[in-house]
């Protein structure tokens, strides 16, 4: 048993900022207060503690007070991504029965018919409250949170998160990390993504400031990096490509108030990590996947040039191996062990099991160096096989974002007669170029084997609500 988060955090910190955003703050005391007013409205609605509930909104505070409402009741939330079809949200619905949804009232005519009771938030907010008392303490093994898989093959599987998963998550990040005075995390990912959802969880047991953003404005962003208004951030490939091009048209620095960016969702270009050195910002590369509630392993900042490309050893209690490698360097599955690893799923995979002897099965492919520094070489799904050579599009896409006139790439295997797969590329342009030139320039770094077959030039790449670059889906550009 643990306390319960949001009450602890108001008792050791009251009028500590918890939330910033657009110009309005809360207090750590506020935060509580209005959880505890949605819990008690939830209540009268007929949400009992530990139902199952889906939430449904964009990133702004009153997600926020909605989740620590949920928390209070210790409901199962289950985080529905905005991006979804209906579709594909009937199908999350209903596969994780879920007894009631609560949806942002602009976000109704996105949902599907259901069988179940959508309760707007407004309908929340107008429901008079019903008596309720809080739990004073958790137990670590209840679920708290329940994200669906990015579903690169079949059904997306809903993942369970429990509270110790994200306790050990966040306590070892810590770890990693510290803290300083005035610290806050700058938060322009979906709340409904591990990503979003591991810095709250952080802030509420860290104690520390989340500066919210509705999406992300590179404008604003670079802002706060600049003036030293905020000390963390997490980013991917192309968010970190967007804030590097910013701080280079202004032709300025981060402040040297701002500590970290973590940059997970999949290997982040070497060129992109050069410019981010120029740039004075110190980027840990870390590897999570939504099984292990975020990250699994980071790269220290002292470590960021000697080791670059690397997503660091693992945080403090947790394990990592890379299947069948007897030796470093050696390729295989990463596997991974540890408390912040989800205990199972629910719906129609509540019968799979996460781990094997012990070890969740991440279904990616890397290798660890003679200093057991983790290197994530590629998606195992993404790996394309061409005339018997492996062939990771990772490898390809560093190639093409080194260039100077391509701002992003995505790389895919194409059905091909004669060698089964070959790759094709997918590329957003800085400046003007043609694809001859492209497909040179590939021809210098590359083997033979590895050049893509084609260059495509598009206006955008297909990415998911986190904006992780969706490789099976670039096939639709060219359909």
């Amino acid at each position: 048993m643990i306390p319960n988060w949001i009450i602890q955090r108001s008792m050791l910190t009251p009028d500590r900022i918890a939330v910033r955003f657009e110009g309005q703050a809360w207090t750590y005391k506020e935060i509580n207060e209005l959880a505890l007013q949605q819990a008690s409205k939830l209540v009268s609605l007929g949400i009992k503690p530990h139902d199952r509930v889906a939430i449904y909104a964009t990133s702004t505070p009153q997600i926020i007070f909605m989740i620590c409402g949920c928390m209070h009741l210790q409901c199962e939330m289950v985080l529905l991504n905005l991006r979804l079809s209906k579709l594909e949200l009937a199908y999350q619905i209903e596969d994780s029965e879920v007894v009631a949804i609560l949806a942002e009232d602009s976000l109704l005519e996105k949902l599907p018919k259901a069988e179940v009771q959508i309760y707007p938030f407004s309908k929340v907010s107008d429901t008079p409250p019903r008596k309720f008392t809080p739990m004073l303490e958790w137990n670590e093994e209840d679920t708290l949170t329940i994200m669906y898989t990015s579903g690169t093959t079949g059904f997306p599987k809903g993942v369970r998160q429990t509270v110790g998963n994200h306790v050990s998550n966040a306590t070892s990040s810590l770890y990693n990390t510290g803290l300083i005075e005035d610290d806050a995390w700058l938060c322009a990912v979906p709340l409904f993504h591990i990503s979003g959802f591991s810095m709250l969880c952080k802030c509420l047991l860290h104690g520390v400031r989340l500066e919210l953003y509705t999406k992300f404005d590179v404008k604003k962003i670079v802002d706060q990096l600049v003036d030293g208004t905020v000390t963390r951030m997490s980013v991917v490939a192309v968010t970190l490509e967007r804030i590097l091009t910013e701080l280079e048209r202004r032709d300025k620095y981060v402040s040297n108030r701002f500590q970290t960016m973590l940059a997970g969702g999949g290997p982040v270009p070497i060129d992109y990590l050069k410019r981010a050195i120029e740039r004075k910002i110190r980027v840990s590369q870390t590897y999570g996947m939504t099984e292990t509630a975020s990250q699994t392993s980071t790269l220290s900042s002292e470590d960021a040039l000697r080791k670059i490309g690397s997503a660091g050893k693992p945080l403090f209690f947790n394990q990592i191996r890379i299947d069948g490698a007897n030796q470093p360097f050696e390729q295989g599955e990463i596997l991974i062990r540890g408390a912040h690893v989800t205990p199972g799923y629910v719906g129609r995979f509540a019968h799979k099991p996460s781990q094997k002897n012990g070890w969740l099965h991440s279904g990616d492919i890397g290798y660890l160096d003679e200093e057991g520094y983790l290197f994530v070489v590629d998606r195992r799904s993404d790996l394309i096989i061409s005339g018997g050579e492996n062939i990771y599009p990772a490898e390809i896409e560093n190639v093409l974002t080194s260039h100077p006139n391509v701002r992003e790439a995505g790389v895919c295997g194409i059905e091909d007669e004669k060698w089964g797969q070959v790759p094709n590329a997918f590329v957003v342009l800085k400046n003007d170029v043609n694809t001859e030139e492209l497909v040179a320039f590939c021809k210098e770094h590359l083997a033979a084997y590895k050049v893509p077959k084609k260059i495509y030039i598009v206006k955008e790449l297909p990415r998911n609500g986190s904006n992780k670059l969706l490789r099976r889906k670039l096939q639709e550009l060219i359909l």
